[in-house]
């Protein structure tokens, strides 16, 4: 590829991964509070279709993002109480979230789309609000400005939420206290942390951001308009990216990065791969990911892996 297309495929792979990197930090937050929610999918579906009934009804960007968000936010809802309240079972809830999420955002999209309409979208002034934003002066450095302050504010909440995220885990007090819940709640607790507070308040915060995922993919990937089964895996590589970034959010910058690249390689394909089918691109992300999934398992060092109370429910009673 030539210098400019090299350029452009960077500029098309950084927002091609948000909904990744979003996906990614939720997931983040909520194994860092010792629960493992493999409903990423189900979040974000949820996130895409409640985001589209906002901004649809409203014709607000804010409106949009809010419910977005909030849409993400249920679905850890309902994780959180089956799970920490009840004590459900981790990994037999979260897939349950995924295929609720999933068929819920089916539904109400069917019923969206009963009306006779081949279609349903945002106005085209709603459609500009989540275009490119540009930032004076600063979009005008050569290659800096174009891949960092000229774009849509989905990727300025990515990179900000991820920074914040690092931050907030390891130069916080609170972040070293959720840290202690998710390796050992029990000596988290003995030590005057709320346990069950701080898994509640950062598994509905990490749903939030699941569903900021799910609406990126509504409100820029499909253009403002409502398109079934949109989401498509994503919130499933976003599971892998979990471990490919070793429960950093700043690693998951890079991850998403690379995945997004995957996503949009066959638009910016090399001469030697234009005899590849389309099919085949469209495979390499889920592809990679298995194969990233297994590299990552076998190279897992001791200081990087999993938080040790994912996957178990923790009862002050049984201390």
């Amino acid at each position: 590829m030539a210098d400019g297309v090299w350029f452009n495929f960077i500029l098309a792979a950084i927002p091609a991964g948000m909904p990744l990197l979003l996906g990614t930090l939720g997931e983040i937050l909520t194994e860092k509070a010792g629960n493992l929610n493999l409903g990423v999918e189900g979040m974000m579906y949820m996130g895409a279709i409640f985001g589209f009934l906002g901004g649809f009804y409203t014709n607000s960007a804010v409106v949009a993002l809010l419910a977005a968000f909030g849409g993400g936010l249920l679905g850890a809802l309902i994780y959180a109480f089956l799970t920490v309240t009840l004590k459900a079972n981790q990994n037999v809830t979260g897939l349950t979230l995924t295929i609720f999420g999933t068929g819920l955002a089916a539904l109400i999209g069917e019923n969206l789309l009963a009306g006779g309409s081949v279609s349903v979208a945002f106005s085209e002034e709603l459609k500009a609000a989540f275009g490119s934003i540009r930032i004076p002066v600063l979009a005008d450095i050569p290659y800096v400005g174009p891949l960092l302050f000229s774009n849509n504010i989905f990727v300025i909440i990515g990179v900000v939420c991820a920074v914040a995220m690092g931050l907030y885990l390891n130069h916080t007090r609170r972040g070293l206290n959720l840290r202690a819940v998710g390796e050992n709640p029990g000596a988290a607790d003995a030590a005057g942390v709320n346990v069950a507070l701080y898994k509640y308040v950062h598994i509905l915060l990490g749903g939030g951001i699941c569903g900021l995922g799910g609406g990126y993919v509504c409100f820029v990937t499909c253009n403002g308009a409502w398109v079934q089964n949109c989401v498509n895996g994503l919130g499933w590589i976003a599971v892998a990216l979990v471990i490919f970034a070793c429960w950093s959010p700043y690693r998951a910058i890079v991850g998403s990065l690379i995945f997004g690249a995957l996503s949009v390689l066959q638009f910016y394909k090399p001469a030697f791969l234009r005899d590849v089918s389309a099919p085949i691109f469209s495979m390499l992300p889920f592809l990679v990911t298995a194969i990233v999934l297994v590299i990552t398992s076998v190279r897992m060092s001791r200081e990087k892996v999993q938080p040790k109370g994912c996957g178990v429910n923790y009862d002050r009673e049984e201390r």
